[in-house]
């Protein structure tokens, strides 16, 4: 019996990883291993996502995560799935989470010989989890020297040197967005038959769009170079010759994966309270830098490429602002005019 046109057509992310991989004759199967363990925690955090209302896991934990935030219930189970699937998973020798001071480092891992290690925030915009807001996860990949005891100033790496990058975004539906250094793709979850589908191929950002995504509570602490810009945006003297939209969710991934699609810039400046930006390098600028140059858009901290940087610190935090790449261009024109 003929199998119907709609099954034979459908793409997983299993067979799509497993794919890409053997294109580029690394075969041996230990990034795609890696990355269905995130797929694997993925799919259980999305399940808690979808059922916390109905569960005694929305709200705040009596602690505070490695950057003094107040961790959220789910932030904490989150974590926990991440590390449980990657540990158990064999394929990661080293665990960097934005809910940790310390690293977490797995024997196994090492006794194999395992290449990797991986640098995440656990669940994005957990400040929205109460009020059903979209929220999501971001990773990022580097590789070692096989089997090697980690440490510390082993994540700290520029991200050009990144195997892997992306998020997922629990949302209306949920999403998975990655690049291995081959392109952006995206997979959508099937909630019927629990597994990510291709639905989004080579996803490339408008080079200019018309929406900008700012919290504009702080444009008082801005640079003059920032509101110059923001002021731009509301005008029609810009790349895009019209007058922008402000979007502005609050989750990070929510808010660049609706840039990615339909061109933006999401900006997250310096200000007179944190000076140094508020978002971490390793856990949410990084790997959102290279999903977004892989796609054709920029990301800069004002003053280069985000993919430059050398981390100095764990959690250190870094200016962000990215999207496509003629508004990030005018932007950083405003910035050093």
């Amino acid at each position: 019996m003929e199998t119907p046109t709609k099954l034979r057509n459908i793409i997983t992310i299993n067979e799509f990883i497993r794919r890409q991989e053997m294109e580029a004759d690394q075969a041996t199967g230990e990034l795609s291993g890696l990355l269905m363990d995130l797929v694997l925690a993925s799919k259980i955090v999305n399940r808690e996502v979808n059922k916390a209302g109905l569960v005694n896991i929305l709200g705040s934990e009596s602690t505070a995560n490695a950057s003094g935030e107040t961790q959220m219930k789910l932030d904490v189970f989150a974590n926990e799935q991440f590390i449980a699937a990657l540990e158990n998973g064999g394929h990661c020798l080293a665990v960097a989470s934005e809910e940790l001071d310390h690293l977490l480092t797995f024997d196994r891992a090492r006794q194999r010989g395992a290449h990797y290690i991986v640098a995440m925030d656990p669940l994005d915009g957990s400040s929205n989890i109460d009020v059903n807001v979209s929220i999501g996860t971001i990773f990022s990949v580097f590789r070692v020297e096989p089997g090697k005891r980690v440490i510390m100033e082993d994540f700290f790496q520029p991200g050009r040197r990144m195997v892997a990058a992306g998020y997922i975004l629990y949302g209306s539906s949920t999403m998975l967005v990655f690049t291995t250094g081959q392109g952006v793709n995206g997979f959508t979850l099937d909630p019927s038959i629990g597994e990510y589908c291709l639905s989004h191929a080579d996803i490339c950002i408008p080079e200019v769009g018309a929406l900008y995504s700012v919290n504009e509570g702080n444009v008082p602490e801005m640079p003059p170079g920032v509101v110059a810009y923001l002021q731009e945006c509301k005008t029609r003297h810009n790349p895009a010759g019209k007058v922008h939209s402000a979007r502005y969710i609050g989750s990070l991934v929510a808010d660049f994966h609706r840039n990615l699609l339909k061109g933006g810039i999401y900006l997250y400046p310096p200000t007179q309270k944190d000076p140094n930006g508020k978002l971490r390098l390793l856990y949410e600028c990084a790997p959102l830098a290279f999903v977004c140059e892989q796609a054709g858009g920029m990301a800069s901290d004002g003053e280069r490429s985000v993919m430059d940087i050398v981390p100095e610190g764990l959690h250190q935090r870094c200016p962000l602002y990215i999207g496509s790449p003629r508004m990030v261009q005018r932007l950083l024109a405003c910035l050093h005019g």
